[in-house]
């Protein structure tokens, strides 16, 4: 889990982490194995699956031939359930991914926290180039100042605004209205391998992918700590997908 970079103004707390915690999960490389296998083997399948036993060198090679030439329904019987803590703007990019199953806090049903995103002194600030063909670098000092100043100060207009309509009675699915998408929510993701690979594939930026990404760097944040979780459980998965060009089979 990220180390949370926190700073506080009265009633208001500002973060500039993303967390993401593994709270559930039944994924193994040998999920992958008994599920390729049941296609030549079929019920003398049934102890291996029942067993779990656990994938071995020698078993490289079919995982890798599965990931190469794409053969993907093997990679789908397992799962992994993450509790993310994010500001909404995040996971509204989490969401345009329709191979999870998601449950967030609803601000309908809970008065939501005084909790506020705003960006790091590492964050990159400037975008350089064109769609499609852009960079970010570094803001300068002066920047850094501005948009630190300029979030804090929004954030608190807005939650002070959100608690006067809350103190004179309006519901909570109408006072929310004001508040902005750096508020933190948190919610439950369920997926499996597959699914998990085409998150990894669109929402990080790596070295030898096949198909190049530029995600935004808060989903990114998020993105990094699940793939930790996915390579120290799946290595053998893992290790086929980056040494075929980070492509979900």
């Amino acid at each position: 889990m990220a180390t949370q970079d926190v700073k506080e103004q009265p009633g208001i707390m500002f973060r500039s982490d993303v967390t993401v915690e593994l709270v559930r999960v039944s994924a193994s490389d040998s999920d992958v194995l008994f599920a390729a296998r049941v296609s030549t083997q079929g019920e003398q399948t049934l102890a291996a699956a029942a067993a779990g036993s656990e994938a071995t060198d020698k078993d490289r090679g079919i995982i890798n031939y599965l990931m190469r030439d794409r053969h993907g329904s093997p990679f789908e019987h397992n799962s992994f359930t993450f509790y993310v803590q994010a500001p909404i703007f995040v996971f509204r990019e989490f969401m345009r991914h329709r191979i999870a199953s998601y449950n967030e806090e609803s601000g309908r049903y809970r008065e939501l926290q005084p909790c506020f995103y705003v960006p790091g002194p590492e964050r990159n600030l400037q975008q350089e180039g064109k769609p499609g063909a852009y960079v970010f670098v570094p803001g300068t000092p002066e920047q850094n100042l501005l948009v630190d100043a300029e979030v804090r100060m929004a954030c608190q207009a807005a939650y002070e605004s959100y608690r006067r309509m809350l103190k004179a009675g309006i519901a909570r699915e109408v006072a929310r209205i004001v508040l902005p998408v750096t508020i933190y929510s948190s919610m439950y993701v369920t997926m499996n391998a597959r699914a998990l690979m085409n998150f990894l594939s669109l929402r990080t930026k790596r070295e030898g992918s096949h198909f190049p990404s530029f995600p935004q760097r808060e989903i990114e944040m998020a993105a990094e700590q699940m793939e930790q979780h996915f390579a120290r459980l799946m290595p053998l998965t893992y290790k086929a997908y980056n040494e075929n060009g980070r492509v979900a089979p």
